[in-house]
């Protein structure tokens, strides 16, 4: 059973440093969103966050009372009802796997392979929905669900290549350890792959992170030029051919287009989408 302890007064968090207070108490209410249905540890929590563990349990009684985080009897964290609430009044407005779906299901049906949705968070990419083709041969080197650095796969580097070069170019800095982690000596290869992407309009991973899983992907933007979501497709090395990454590269850029009229329709009527030029620059 969940329960919602109330928080200590003796372990209020003291008004001096509100920002920082809310930094961390943000960074907590991610990492619990990270951790899935099977929930987190408080030291868990704490590490996945980089908050100490005391400041941890009171940020977390304090998200508690505004029932964004429940703790079950197993002293594990989950978010609550109010996270839940938030979520789906943002998804009335923002809701990228409705306006995407249709999209993402012709690419699997017209390619026959796998064809994918993902938004970036921070400096992550969160793959939001995966759509099998008909081709018997496939990779599961992502699922829905999945979460990786901004700059890993495809729809990494699709959306690393959307940002102004500058801001890639720190991000990439940035997350140096973070891609070396995730994809060993192939992360050294991220700054040629993300240069080639922006000369040919559509992102290709070729099989960086797991060998022989190879994928292409483009940004979706919104009509501020920011990136909102990548599409991909993703198949076995055989069937990644150049010939065949320039006809993905423009069923994909073609999706992208439908879906940027779409934003661009429900948040400033009247708007065209952003130019498909403005993608890889």
């Amino acid at each position: 059973m969940l329960t919602r302890p109330a928080p200590d007064p003796d372990q209020a968090i003291p008004a001096a440093g509100g920002a920082q207070a809310v930094d961390r108490a943000l960074a907590l209410l991610a990492a619990v969103g990270r951790a899935g249905p099977e929930g987190d540890t408080l030291s868990g929590l704490a590490q996945a966050s980089g908050v100490a563990r005391p400041t941890a349990r009171r940020l977390l009684l304090s998200l508690i009372a505004a029932h964004l985080v429940e703790q079950d009897d197993a002293s594990r964290y989950h978010l609550g009802p109010g996270a839940f609430l938030l979520g789906m009044r943002a998804g009335r407005r923002h809701d990228m796997a409705e306006q995407a779906a249709d999209c993402v299901a012709r690419l699997a049906r017209a390619t026959g392979d796998s064809a994918f949705l993902l938004i970036p968070q921070g400096d992550e990419v969160l793959c939001l929905m995966r759509e099998e083709g008909t081709h018997p041969i496939r990779t599961h080197a992502l699922l829905a669900g999945d979460r990786n650095p901004l700059g890993v796969g495809a729809g990494g580097l699709a959306l690393l290549a959307a940002l102004p070069e500058p801001e890639a170019a720190a991000a990439l800095a940035r997350l140096a350890p973070a891609l070396a982690a995730r994809m060993g000596e192939a992360a050294a290869e991220v700054p040629g792959d993300l240069a080639r992407a922006r000369a040919a309009g559509h992102a290709v991973n070729p099989g960086r992170v797991v060998p022989g899983s190879w994928g292409i992907g483009v940004a979706v933007l919104w009509p501020d030029g920011r990136p909102a979501a990548a599409l991909t497709i993703a198949a076995v090395e055989a069937r990644m051919g150049p010939f065949r990454q320039e006809e993905l590269g423009r069923l994909l850029r073609s999706e992208a287009a439908v879906i940027e009229a779409r934003l661009a329709r429900h948040l400033i009527p009247g708007t065209l989408p952003a130019s498909r030029e403005r993608m890889i620059r």
